[in-house]
């Protein structure tokens, strides 16, 4: 594709960055994958599942939207992984056009406080998505809720929305569209990511583990693809999952390897939706101490955008 079929005139289009933050699982991931009709960012009911910047790419005619979903602020701990991830987010909210500034139904505590703080040097439109409103019975408690949440800033918008049931998301988009900057756009009008497939398979296998194990394990969980290939209408692909424990390999392996073996059925059920092919898919387990607070691990594992 030509440059010149890549960009219409600066005029008639409009494409900006569209930042996605808020504490951990207030459902960033859902309204990304919801806002692009297809799934590119994992999601589980344990906080911090999301540990990258993951960039999501909605276009149409005239607008090209660059959602970029974050991992939820949190506190520091210490560790080299928190650190990354919340460097993560505080560099996006200083690089883009637009805030979505996600919260949760009546919920606001320390933590959506921090993300406050977080925003408070920033001069972009900042929407706020109050976000799981298919829980609320009665939508009238939502005014001195709202009006609550008017008061802590300024805020350009202020939307509910059902990011799971996609309720009211039309009506969003069409505000984010009107606060996009004239320009043309930076990416293919068919491209829904600019991540790879690689980093594809090794979220979506990451996600299984999450989900399957839910409280068992600890974050310190990773996964790395040591093999993407793909023969004839095949792909082979071969994913290593870290643990920092040897008890953690026992637990994800499970007795016979049963557990380990339902991880990769569901993951490979996933992959031959997203990359529309037969996927064979082999995982191991294997123990790596230390690695979430290792900066030269973290960087190797693709934790950082340096």
């Amino acid at each position: 594709m030509s440059e010149q079929e890549l960009t219409s005139d600066v005029g008639d289009t409009r494409c900006g960055f569209v930042a996605i933050v808020g504490r951990p699982n207030v459902g960033k991931s859902t309204l990304l994958n919801h806002m692009l009709k297809q799934k590119i960012s994992i999601t589980s009911r344990k906080p911090q599942t999301t540990r990258h910047r993951i960039l999501g790419i909605s276009s149409d005619a005239t607008t090209q939207c660059l959602f970029v979903d974050t991992p939820g602020l949190h506190a520091p701990t210490g560790k080299a992984l928190n650190r990354v991830m919340n460097d993560t987010v505080h560099s996006v909210i200083k690089d883009v056009d637009v805030v979505l500034f996600v919260v949760e139904r009546f919920a606001w505590n320390e933590a959506d406080e921090r993300v406050l703080e977080a925003l408070q040097a920033s001069a972009v439109p900042i929407l706020l998505i109050i976000n799981k409103i298919d829980l609320v019975k009665d939508k009238a408690q939502l005014l001195p809720h709202i009006a609550m949440l008017s008061e802590k800033r300024e805020f350009a918008e202020i939307v509910p929305v059902s990011a799971l049931g996609g309720h009211n998301l039309e009506p969003l988009e069409a505000l984010i569209r009107n606060y996009l900057p004239q320009s043309p756009f930076l990416f293919p009008e068919d491209q829904v990511t600019d991540r790879s497939s690689r980093f594809l398979a090794a979220e979506l296998i990451r996600e299984k583990v999450t989900r399957q194990l839910g409280d068992e394990l600890p974050y310190d969980v990773t996964v790395e693809i040591e093999k993407f290939e793909q023969q004839g209408p095949t792909l082979h692909i071969h994913g290593l999952i870290l643990v920092d424990r040897r008890g953690q390999k026992r637990i994800i392996v499970g007795a016979e390897g049963d557990r380990l073996k339902q991880i990769g059925i569901a993951a490979r059920e996933d992959m031959e939706v997203s990359f529309d092919c037969k996927v064979m898919l082999n995982l191991w387990v294997k123990v790596k101490s230390g690695w979430a607070d290792d900066e030269r691990a973290l960087q190797s594992l693709g934790y950082s955008d340096r």
